[in-house]
């Protein structure tokens, strides 16, 4: 039997500066990192360029980072990655992949009186959408999470949740808007 060595290995490897550790994330959270990354940006030479990139920011953040837990840590690299490299591509259009998808849906809930690009805008919306997640039961944070963090298509979350495909659009609708009325209260949004 095969097993993959558990997180904490993997980290010490990284401060070791052994090259194994390369290897053994690849083995490991390579699928994970090609799936974020292809449903940004929706093209394979974009998602395998996206992933070896992930894997060098991996290795240049370990030292010194030293996260317990590597997934959400290789996730949000792979995912900031990848929506570089999407804003990059498509800075003046639309492409495939999930992402503009993705976009369309939240433009529906997160439009404020303010630009986007303002840093308290920003800052209190974090906030809220974070207290918003934490109130959530786990099975719907995770729905959200991996919609509207990791782009994935409702079918894979249908699948991996065993749900439905209607049943996934529905509570994505529903905790939209409940994102919507939260962020109305806030007077973050007109």
């Amino acid at each position: 039997m095969n097993l993959k060595p558990d997180d904490s290995s993997i980290v010490q490897l990284f401060w070791e500066r052994s090259e194994k550790a390369l290897t053994v994330v690849a083995e490991k959270y390579g699928r994970f990192c090609s799936s974020i990354a292809r449903n940004i940006l929706g093209n394979p030479e974009d998602t395998e360029e996206c992933v070896n990139d992930t894997y060098l920011a991996v290795w240049n953040s370990i030292p010194p980072h030293r996260p317990a837990v590597l997934a959400p840590f290789i996730g949000r690299i792979a995912r900031n990655l990848a929506l570089n490299r999407y804003k990059m591509n498509h800075a003046d259009k639309r492409g495939g992949g999930e992402f503009p998808l993705v976009l369309d849906e939240l433009s529906e809930v997160i439009e404020g009186k303010e630009t986007a690009d303002s840093e308290l805008y920003r800052k209190e919306l974090m906030e809220v959408v974070n207290a918003f997640l934490a109130k959530l039961p786990p099975e719907k944070r995770k729905i959200f999470v991996c919609r509207y963090f990791y782009a994935d298509s409702i079918k894979d979350i249908a699948l991996r949740m065993n749900m439905t495909q209607n049943n996934v659009a529905v509570t994505l609708n529903r905790l939209k808007k409940q994102l919507r009325q939260l962020l109305l209260e806030g007077d973050l949004i007109s």
